[in-house]
């Protein structure tokens, strides 16, 4: 079936951005990979207003991206941070792709702010699409879409 008769009512991009899909999320996870993991340093680093954070975290812990951990400095009362859970961890090639799309394009000047390096080796990390078959994609043009099982007629 062409794409344009594909209903998306079950697309996984679409499922995908309603627990990530919002600029400010991606900036919590941001800071959550970089280990900026407490309410105060998060809302301290990336200025977002409060309440807005504490939606997002509750997104975020609701979609199993996140999970809280309890932590008590001496004299304080008990408070949370914020870690990533496994399911969590698989979103660093969607940031690590949009750091690397922002480093190439709208580039900063004198080049990129962060650059992420392999802990073995040291070596710069760069996202590169692969095929099961373990044959590197070299261009978009060399992938193709087509009807997955879940795939279902759109109805009008």
């Amino acid at each position: 079936m062409d794409w344009r008769e594909q209903s998306t009512a079950n697309c996984s991009v679409a499922r995908t951005l309603e627990v990530i899909g919002e600029k400010w999320t991606i900036l919590v996870l941001r800071e959550v990979f970089n280990g900026v993991r407490r309410f105060d340093d998060i809302q301290r680093h990336i200025g977002i207003p409060r309440p807005i954070l504490s939606d997002r975290l509750h997104r975020l812990l609701d979609g199993g991206v996140l999970r809280r951990i309890e932590y008590r400095e001496p004299g304080q009362r008990a408070r949370h941070e914020y870690r990533l859970t496994e399911t969590g961890l698989e979103l660093q090639t969607v940031l690590l792709s949009l750091m690397e799309w922002g480093d190439r394009h709208p580039a900063g000047a004198g080049g990129p702010a962060r650059v992420v390096r392999h802990r073995g080796c040291g070596a710069p990390v760069h996202v590169a699409l692969v095929c099961e078959a373990g044959h590197s994609v070299a261009s978009p043009r060399d992938v193709v879409g087509e009807d997955g099982p879940g795939a279902r007629q759109l109805t009008a």
